[in-house]
């Protein structure tokens, strides 16, 4: 059987060219007023997930 991309964790993760997995930042959405400036700057980074979530994640996106 052909193996089928899960489409909201192609869109909610990024597989490095090394085999990373990113993820956005949590606490990014609302409230931002509340945070300071070096707060908010390192939301646009991507963090790396976990190594207990990734054989998860590959098997969702077999393609990437």
């Amino acid at each position: 059987m052909k193996a089928k991309t899960n489409k909201i964790a192609s869109k909610r993760f990024k597989i490095t060219k090394t085999g990373k997995i990113l993820r956005a930042r949590q606490n990014s959405r609302h409230l931002r007023y509340n945070k300071s400036k070096s707060q908010k700057r390192g939301f646009k980074k991507g963090a790396q997930v976990s190594s207990s979530f990734t054989a998860g994640i590959k098997h969702q996106l077999p393609y990437a």
